[in-house]
């Protein structure tokens, strides 16, 4: 049983996951990024951190998002679920977000998106988990309790055609505190969350291949943590495939692989951590998704392409 995962309550904790996969996940970082694309973008994660721990945090997390063509493509929804498990906690978060994009520059060959999204967050704790030395203290609950909150996140990006995007979000706006039980007596305070996001394609002389790297940067204001990945992608007339590596300074190091055929991609991902935790106790992260072209104007069927997996 771990003692650890039960923070003393009230507390204060980063609700959100860092995904190794952030490349893949845009618009979970940013609202903005729904829709950016002009794709049916569904996509699922699930990651098992500090493997072989008792009690180490798993999660789930479900995307979808799509620009609303038969409005006009400026226009974009999307919707997600998540359930983050770690120790006797069970966090949820479940948001729908629209985002705005505005052609601008030279020949509009960029984008300016601005999204906001509302979001309900539920936090369950199973206090019949808990070996305390002292009965009846309030601050360890002896069965499970549970609540809920409003909460409210906000995103500006802007995109220059296929070849690079910079963004930055705020998640957690409300500063929500979510009451546990009927008593109310145990609370879970969520800190506003910060992320810079951005990217680069190099393309290569045989239009084949690229080199794509994503970089994000979270940050409360307290703590701070900066990821970056780099893929070689190929893409084929039927394959498409991908390796790279992912490296964050005070952190991790980690690879990723993956392959996409006819726009489902399935990739996995293991990271390593760099200090205080063996080798083999990092993190295996798997990914799944699917895209396809919204633009039912093009002749034929639809197209899947995968531009932002590749």
């Amino acid at each position: 049983m771990i003692v650890a995962a039960v923070v003393v309550l009230p507390a204060s904790a980063q609700f959100d996951p860092a995904f190794t996969n952030s490349w893949a996940l845009q618009s979970f970082h940013n609202p903005a990024a729904a829709g950016v694309d002009g794709h049916l973008n569904i996509q699922g994660g699930y990651s098992m951190q500090m493997t072989g721990y008792e009690g180490a945090p798993k999660t789930m997390l479900v995307t979808a998002d799509l620009p609303l063509t038969f409005w006009s493509p400026k226009h974009a929804v999307g919707a997600a679920f998540m359930n983050d498990a770690i120790g006797l906690f069970s966090n949820k978060k479940i948001y729908v977000q629209y985002a705005l994009h505005l052609p601008i520059g030279w020949h509009k060959k960029g984008k300016l998106s601005i999204g906001a999204r509302f979001v309900i967050i539920s936090e369950t704790f199973d206090g019949s988990g808990v070996d305390t030395d002292e009965s009846g203290d309030k601050a360890f609950p002896t069965s499970e309790v549970s609540g809920f909150a409003i909460d409210g996140e906000i995103g500006v990006r802007f995109t220059w055609r296929d070849v690079w995007y910079a963004g930055v979000s705020a998640m957690h706006l409300t500063s929500p505190t979510i009451e546990l039980g009927d008593d109310k007596v145990n609370q879970i305070s969520i800190d506003p969350m910060y992320y810079i996001t951005g990217g680069y394609k190099l393309l290569f002389r045989d239009k084949r291949y690229c080199l794509d790297m994503h970089g994000i940067v979270r940050t409360d204001f307290q703590a701070i943590r900066g990821d970056i990945t780099a893929r070689l992608a190929y893409e084929g007339r039927k394959n498409k495939l991908y390796g790279g590596v992912l490296y964050s300074p005070t952190n991790s190091v980690g690879f990723l692989f993956g392959i996409n055929l006819h726009g489902v991609n399935v990739g996995y991902s293991y990271e390593m951590y760099t200090g205080g935790v063996g080798l083999q106790n990092g993190t295996h992260e798997i990914i799944l998704g699917y895209q396809m072209d919204m633009n039912k104007g093009k002749k034929g069927k639809n197209l899947h392409k995968s531009v932002r997996f590749l």
